[in-house]
């Protein structure tokens, strides 16, 4: 079970909603983060309430960005354990965003693909009141031209 908190963390601490605030992450993530172990469990007042330091709130902080820039919670893990780390070799840090960074290239050329083949689905659709429809026959495998990936060739 988590210390109790001192008289002088006591001072400086904030409950939950207040660290949740601060960080803008919600009560339910901060709950979730720690119960994965992502940030330390919380101190606990006498009343046994959740109490976060700024180092809390930074830690939160660093998760939020590391999440909006796409890392997943693995990562994050390891990006946190290098932060930790005071002797680490930024060398790591660069190899796991390099390493994030050809993920997210993949992702784009994979969504590029998809949007080639949704908008040559979309030209070759009438849009009218009739049910005859290339895309829901594409989707059904219907027309032959099921596993597409777009006109790859073909000039936009």
């Amino acid at each position: 079970m988590p210390a109790m908190t001192t008289a002088a963390h006591a001072h400086t601490a904030v409950n939950i909603g207040a660290a949740a605030r601060r960080s803008g992450i919600t009560v339910k993530m901060i709950r979730y983060y720690e119960s994965i172990g992502l940030i330390a469990p919380a101190d606990r007042t006498a009343g046994n309430y959740r109490t976060y330091d700024q180092r809390d709130i930074n830690r939160l902080e660093f998760i939020k960005r590391a999440r909006g820039l796409g890392f997943s919670l693995e990562e994050i893990r390891q990006l946190l354990a290098l932060w930790d780390d005071g002797s680490r070799a930024s060398a790591e840090v660069k190899a796991l965003v390099t390493s994030h960074i050809a993920a997210l290239d993949a992702r784009i050329a994979a969504l590029k693909s998809m949007r080639r083949t949704l908008a040559h689905l979309a030209e070759r659709c009438d849009g009218d009141e009739r049910p005859d429809c290339p895309i829901i026959d594409d989707l059904a495998g219907l027309d032959g031209l099921a596993g597409i990936e777009g006109p790859a060739g073909a000039s936009e």
